[in-house]
């Protein structure tokens, strides 16, 4: 064990972290919703099930044009929960696909786009910040809200822009991360 105190963990957490991955959620979900507008439903509906994939190679990249490293932050437990967080999400990626029992496009995006969503909940218990809780639930209530009411052709695009609302909601809200956090840590322990 690392000595460290939760409140530490968390800090350090937010300090070595990046808005890389809402970054790239947002650039991929707004393609795919754009995408929606021309593509039949099967194919956006495919698409989805590669989001989560695309996301974090994008989000590396992100990065590494900024000269950070994404998940460089050395040997923060939270970093471990977090990043397993993300692939029992993705483990569970077939259920979508199951549920609908290859049929329903429209259902396996929905499927998807809240999936996704479900990985905020283990970033805002890493990160001691509940924007995520209020990201996962209400991208989900508004991806449900949007399958069940917007028309088609439309249905999928409004699903996709649900979750980049969700994403520029997120990036707006949450706490500090990165050398912002460090900035922030310390002026609050000064005050």
């Amino acid at each position: 064990m690392s000595g460290r105190s939760l409140e530490q963990l968390h800090a350090d957490f937010r300090a070595t972290s990046t808005n890389a991955m809402p970054i790239a959620g947002l650039v991929t979900w707004a393609a795919l919703g754009l995408a929606a507008l021309v593509l039949p439903e099967r194919t956006v509906a495919n698409a989805s099930l590669y989001i989560m994939a695309a996301i974090l190679p994008l989000a590396f990249l992100i990065d590494r044009l900024r000269g950070r490293n994404l998940f460089g932050g050395g040997d923060n437990p939270l970093v471990r929960l977090f990043l397993l967080g993300i692939l029992m999400v993705g483990l569970t990626v077939p259920l979508a696909v199951i549920g609908t029992k290859g049929g329903q496009a429209l259902l396996i995006l929905l499927g998807m786009a809240i999936l996704a969503g479900i990985v905020w909940i283990p970033f805002a218990w890493a990160a001691d910040d509940p924007t995520g809780i209020t990201h996962a639930v209400v991208r989900a209530l508004g991806c449900y809200l949007a399958y069940g009411f917007v028309p088609a052709p439309f249905t999928a695009s409004a699903i996709c822009a649900v979750v980049v609302a969700a994403y520029v909601y997120s990036l707006l809200a949450m706490r500090p991360i990165g050398p912002a956090a460090v900035t922030a840590e310390a002026r609050t322990a000064a005050a």
